[in-house]
Formats: C-alpha cells, structure tokens, sequence
C-alpha cells in the first residue's frame, strides 16, 4: 500500500515505523530537523513492542507535502497536533495529486472536533478516525520510544457505517506490531479518550507530575471527578455517549484499571509546556468548555485548566 503521514511527530513516527516494517511504501512529511534525521539514520523504534530500525532507503520523508513524486495514496495518516488539523486540511487539499476517490483520510490526533474541521475540505466519507492510547515518545528527531501500551489502536468513522476499507490498514498496523481493530463504536471510544485526557492531562502539566500521582491526593482527585462529571454532562447534552452510562461507572474504571496502567507516564502537553510550544488544550478541556457553552451545560473547572494552561504557553520565556 502507499502510505502518507502527515505529521513527524512521535505519533506519525511510532505509526510509520509499523507500516514500514510490515511491507508498505511509506512516505513521511515532517519539519527539516526531523527529515534531515531520518534521510541520514533511518527511523528506530524502542520500548514495549520491541527494537525495529527502518534504513533509509526502506521510506521516504519530505519537508513538503509536494514534494514526493507519488500518490494518489491509500491511506493519508494526519498526525498533526489538533490545534493544526485546519491548516493540515488546507495543505492536503491543495494537492490533489495525493488522493483519489479511494483514498482514506484518518485522523490519528487528541481531543475532540478534528472531524468536523477536517470536513471543510473532504467529503465525510474519506473521513476517518483512529483512536490511540499508546504512548510514545520522541526522544530524537528520528526516534520513537512506546512507554505505555493501554489498548489496540481502534478504527472508524464519525459518518459512515461502511469501514471495509479501514481492514487493510488494520492488518497492517497489527503485522508490524501495534495492535489495531476495526470499531463500530468510535465516537464512544473518543470520548473514553477524552474523559481520560481532561481529567488528567490539564492537571499532570499545571503540577508538574505524571498521571500517578494525581491519584494519591483527595485534593487533585476532587478535581479530576469534577471534570469527569463536566464532561460527560456536556457529552449527553450534545448527543454523544460513551461506553458507561454513567460517570460513576466511569470512575471505578479510570481509578481502579487506568490510572494505574499509567502510573508514571507524562503527557505530551507537559513535555511541549516544557519545551515552550503550544498545547492541545483547546482540543480537550476547551472543546468541552466550548460543548457547554452552546448548549447550556456549566463548565467551570474545564474552564479553568483551560485558561491556566493559556497562561503557561503565553507567558514570558524564562531563562
């Protein structure tokens, strides 16, 4: 299969270096210190499913997405952080020769509302969406470290009932080691991920710690199960659902099953915080905020996560 990522960041290499190593023509567009990288090293992949290099010559990764002499593609994997799914949008619709009629968009990102912004510029039925709880992790511009392994990587779609053409790439991800499985359920699979992120991504960065210990006070449990409940009040006022009926069911999931699979891991919001770059925020606790606002429903813990981790990516540069 031809293969496009668009996007070379830790998601869009820990998927790449799969495809690659089971048997696709892969082509990757990235920033210039990430190809450069990848042109010269090749692409390594460490951590749970096990050490796997990609020479060079097994791939190709590009600055521009006009720059490959190929397509249309099969699949185009968006990989990009949430907050630039519009601006990925535009440069993919610019280049027609990418895609065909065939050809299937899947939306690997966080938060929630990357769908609908990506409709603006594809017909819904190219639309697909991937749900990813693995955790990786870049620790060089062409290295992909897989710290944390919750469950198979879940395809599907917002909008149409007909996901034949996700088999294909599922069987692929799956022979080159992750674990993938077509869903029927995919929207409530999103909002499983969007309850966990909220209630622990905001605050592990605002602290300054990994997701365990967020668990251990009563202080920063009472705000996680605010924002739960905000959350999925928001969720049935706009007419979603998710796999509990129930935020209290939820709970005893999240505190009992997940949070302690994930004990010591730090999102990425953290790491970009960090490294003084912009967040997904907007995509999480804001697009929750965002839900509330329009229909009614109160917001005000989300409210504030959102507007504190504004004021870390906005302030001063401190040396």
């Amino acid at each position: 299969m031809e293969i496009l990522i668009f996007g070379a960041g830790a998601v869009g290499l820990g998927l790449a270096n799969c495809l690659i190593k089971s048997g696709n023509t892969v082509h990757i567009i990235g920033r210039e210190e990430t190809v450069s990288a990848l042109s010269i090293d090749g692409l390594e992949r460490t951590g749970l499913f096990g050490d796997f290099h990609a020479p060079p010559f097994s791939f190709s990764a590009y600055c521009s997405v006009e720059e490959p002499e190929s397509g249309p593609y099969d699949y185009v994997l968006v990989c990009t952080k949430s907050f630039d799914t519009r601006a990925a949008g535009e440069t993919l619709a610019a280049a027609p020769a990418i895609r065909s009629d065939r050809t299937q968009f899947v939306l690997c990102q966080n938060g929630w509302g990357n769908a609908e912004a990506f409709s603006a510029f594809f017909p819904t039925e190219q639309i697909k969406a991937g749900r990813i709880i693995t955790g990786f992790r870049r620790p060089k511009p062409n290295q992909v470290d897989i710290t944390v392994h919750a469950d198979a990587v879940h395809l599907g779609s917002l909008y149409d009932d007909n996901l034949d053409s996700l088999e294909p790439l599922a069987k692929a991800l799956e022979e080159g080691g992750l674990p993938s499985r077509i869903t029927e359920n995919i929207e409530k699979d999103l909002w499983a991920k969007m309850l966990y992120n909220c209630m622990l991504n905001g605050l592990s960065t605002l602290y300054g710690v990994a997701y365990g210990y967020l668990g251990e006070s009563v202080h920063t449990r009472d705000l996680m199960d605010t924002i739960a409940h905000e959350v999925f009040e928001v969720m049935q006022a706009s007419g979603h659902s998710t796999h509990w009926e129930k935020v209290e069911d939820y709970l005893k999931v999240f505190y009992g099953n997940q949070l302690p699979a994930t004990y010591r891991h730090e999102p990425s919001m953290l790491q970009d915080i960090r490294a003084h770059k912009p967040t997904e925020i907007d995509a999480l606790n804001g697009a929750v905020v965002a839900l509330g606002r329009k229909h009614g429903v109160p917001t005000p813990v989300n409210h504030t996560i959102q507007q504190m981790i504004h004021f870390l990516t906005e302030r001063p540069k401190i040396v």
